[in-house]
């Protein structure tokens, strides 16, 4: 089946498990419902497929601002899902779901916005994997973040109404956050030892952004989970510095690529 007929479809499905989701959720129902996951499993079939066609081509790799945003959803999704063999993470599916539905149509029915990279060795294959999953980890946990934040602050106006019923305890929601930077953190530096050793010049004049916001967010994240187990750094902080975390970390990915690719057209 072509892409263009899929996307569509993959797009409905993703919309389809959003909306049986938040029926169980208003249910109180604490589990991905069967009905949900097998749509869920099903989209994300689609999506690989939709991956696989528009990012893996037959002469080399397109990683365009476009095509990349929805392999980080495919890998988003499928990081989430499989989260919750351990941890109740399903309602950060209602966000997840729809922005993965936008990602897989824009990136079918966008204009091609990068060269194809033909000459791509196993180290920088290594640095491209290891900052996609480090992306994907961190955009986990910031909107682990923004959830956790939203109960906090119905929990201290005594809110028992809405999304405060759906939730696991505040201490759990925490602990939860503080496992995913965890993650995150160890593949980020994964990808940015990656970058020092296999990228030519990783403060070219196109990539010297990129580097430096990638390193200040590294940093940022590093303080923070020193901060909570050395001096108890607890929630209100850590939502405040996953969520400037992960800005840099947008800035510093999908920042450049807009520059370079959408605005100057390199």
């Amino acid at each position: 089946m072509h892409t263009s007929l899929i996307a569509p479809l993959c797009a409905l499905l993703y919309l389809a498990a959003t909306g049986l989701h938040l029926l169980h959720a208003s249910e109180r129902e604490q589990r991905l419902g069967r009905s949900t996951l097998a749509l869920a499993l099903l989209a994300l079939l689609l999506h690989g497929a939709i991956a696989w066609n528009t990012v893996l081509r037959p002469d080399g790799l397109h990683l365009g601002f476009f095509t990349i945003s929805a392999l980080m959803f495919l890998v988003i999704n499928v990081a989430c899902i499989v989260s919750l063999l351990r941890r109740p993470l399903q309602n950060l599916l209602v966000a997840l779901f729809p922005l993965s539905a936008l990602s897989v149509l824009v990136s079918t029915f966008a204009p091609e916005t990068a060269v194809l990279e033909t000459h791509l060795g196993g180290g920088m294959l290594l640095h491209i994997g290891s900052s996609i999953f480090a992306y994907a980890v961190l955009t986990l946990a910031a909107a682990q973040a923004a959830v956790l934040a939203l109960q906090d602050h119905q929990l201290k106006t005594r809110q028992t109404r809405g999304l405060v019923r759906i939730l696991p305890p505040l201490q759990l929601m925490e602990n939860m956050l503080f496992e995913i930077l965890w993650i995150g953190v160890i593949l980020l530096t994964l990808a940015i030892m990656s970058g020092f050793l296999f990228v030519d010049d990783i403060f070219a004049q196109h990539l010297v952004h990129k580097t430096v916001l990638t390193i200040l967010a590294w940093l940022l994240f590093s303080t923070l989970l020193w901060g909570h187990y050395q001096l108890g750094w607890r929630s209100a902080t850590a939502v405040r510095l996953t969520l400037v975390g992960f800005a840099l970390l947008m800035l510093a990915f999908f920042g450049s690529k807009l520059v370079l690719e959408l605005i100057l057209q390199r």
